[in-house]
């Protein structure tokens, strides 16, 4: 079965509590917007993911997109995460995993799966990447890569 949304779909609205208050794709138009579905807080992979972020501020800067990690655990498990490690991506709590079924991204008893979902300025999925372990990870230099493929506002 396909995964949904694809590219070239509109990506689905939703609204989720984070550790910068609360966040709904839909006020990001305009912006690029890179949403990171992962398995845990304080996990292995996902802590390597997102430190490798927090150690490359000014690439990562460079992306000049909103980005936003979407797991199942609550606020305050996403709080003591950034904490612990100094973490610099908004965190998302998808406690229901509702926005992680929206996007394809569940697993079902093992909870959200690693998939990254790059929507443009109006709302439309342009990359998709579903890891099919979660062994791995796209770093910023991939992310930078999938949104480098997205054509400029001012070219559409």
């Amino acid at each position: 079965m396909a995964k949904t949304p694809q590219v070239g779909e509109p990506a689905p609205d939703f609204e989720l509590p984070g550790t910068e208050g609360q966040f709904r794709l839909s006020e990001h138009r305009g912006e690029r917007v890179v949403l990171l579905f992962y398995p845990g807080d304080n996990t292995m992979v996902c802590t390597k993911q997102f430190c490798s972020y927090r150690d490359r501020p000014d690439a990562f800067s460079e992306l000049n997109a909103t980005v936003v990690g979407i797991s199942a655990q609550d606020v305050a498990s996403h709080e003591g995460f950034v904490s612990k490690h100094s973490l610099t991506v908004a965190l998302l709590a998808d406690t229901g995993g509702e926005v992680a079924k929206l996007y394809s991204a569940w697993g079902g008893r093992l909870g959200t799966k690693r998939a990254v979902i790059v929507i443009d300025e109006d709302g439309v999925v342009r990359h998709r990447h579903d890891h099919l372990l979660g062994l791995d990870f796209q770093s910023v230099d991939d992310l930078k890569a999938a949104l480098d493929t997205l054509p400029s506002v001012a070219a559409r």
